[in-house]
């Protein structure tokens, strides 16, 4: 066990998002790509939710990562500068909490946090134990004294004292927006960055409201809903039933009505608007009532499958935000046959890592 982690220097923060901008252009220098937009984070406190390993030595605890590229030497570590500052400041209540309190601090595995930008925080905390009602006695006390949702887990056990979830509010040119985040579901980790993403893809898709919008992996509709001002119907596509429902909610808490969510994966999605096979979960849709014009789609790190390839390919626009620039760069070869890259950029999510987002959009030729 390592005593101690190098905490990001923020006077390197500009000249490494700089080798990541001449890291990308490197990579995509094949195809005809425009300028690249860059789009910068803040370079401490940027990260809205972490997660962090407990070493026991003795009576004492403490929070403890891997190192980077190592999953088998942990550091332990005092606070996080890469976290919000709500974060750090519930690290050090909660690391005197657990360690004055052995029901609390017994067969604690691992501690996680996610916050929003007005402070509110869910911590979830993870036992190799059963928990009972004196851990949750003690736990309440906790919750109750820190002013947050807290969850504890062990193996085929959770209890929520409070909510499972925050609401975090972004604000995307000149307007705020609502999203539920639950504690086990996705949410973009660094919230302004997100902001400028949210701005970016709506700035892609000019307003048309006689055309609609195809959106696949819409996740709990972080950029379906800022996108649904720009269109006539969404119909957004997601595969996790958590997510799904936080789309829906969201949709709803933010008072959006010309949206569809439905629950299917994009190969489903393929197959049905190629009338391969019909779907319960279309039921009271009609794909003929649609008139799509523009495709936005933000996959996993594998990108897009040949199948979902072959879909976008019959969209006027795609909107294409990536978390693996190489997967990107294999679809961008195929589709640069018959499509322009109009705009490409690329958003720091992740200072001082290896990790960028990037976003493309696409016309096609004629």
């Amino acid at each position: 066990m390592q005593s101690k982690l190098e905490s990001p220097n923020p006077c390197d923060y500009k000249s490494q998002l700089e080798e990541k901008r001449h890291t990308i252009e490197k990579l995509f220098a094949s195809l005809d790509i425009p300028q690249i937009e860059v789009y910068h984070s803040e370079p401490l406190h940027y990260r809205m939710r972490a997660e962090f390993r407990i070493w026991h030595d003795g009576e004492r605890s403490d929070y403890a990562l891997y190192e980077p590229g190592n999953n088998k030497r942990l550091y332990t570590i005092r606070d996080f500068p890469q976290a919000s500052k709500r974060i750090n400041e519930l690290m050090i209540s909660l690391h005197e909490a657990f360690n004055q309190s052995e029901t609390l601090r017994q067969r604690l595995y691992t501690v996680e946090f996610l916050t929003s930008l007005s402070g509110q925080a869910v911590v979830s905390m993870i036992y190799h134990k059963p928990l009972d009602t004196t851990w949750e006695e003690s736990a309440k006390v906790l919750a109750d004294r820190l002013n947050i949702n807290l969850i504890g887990r062990s193996r085929k056990q959770k209890i929520v004292l409070g909510n499972d979830f925050i609401v975090e509010t972004l604000h995307v040119e000149g307007k705020d927006y609502q999203y539920q985040q639950v504690e086990t579901g996705f949410t973009q980790p660094n919230a302004h960055v997100n902001e400028k993403m949210l701005a970016w893809a709506k700035s892609c898709c000019e307003a048309n409201r006689s055309s609609d919008l195809l959106e696949l992996y819409c996740g709990n509709a972080n950029f379906t809903i800022v996108l649904a001002q720009q269109f006539r119907k969404v119909l957004a596509t997601e595969v996790s039933k958590l997510s799904v429902r936080s789309a829906r909610y969201n949709c709803e808490l933010n008072n959006i009505e010309n949206i569809d969510v439905v629950r299917m994966s994009s190969e489903e999605f393929t197959q049905a608007r190629n009338g391969v096979r019909p779907f319960r979960r279309l039921q009271d849709l009609l794909l003929s009532d649609y008139n799509f014009s523009t495709v936005f789609v933000d996959p996993p790190r594998a990108g897009l499958d040949n199948a979902t390839l072959t879909l976008v390919h019959s969209f006027e626009n795609i909107v294409y935000v990536s978390c693996n620039p190489n997967t990107l760069r294999e679809n961008l070869e195929t589709l640069a046959y018959d499509y322009k890259i109009k705009r490409f950029a690329i958003f720091d999510q992740f200072p001082y890592t290896p990790h960028v987002e990037c976003g493309v959009a696409l016309c096609k030729k004629y």
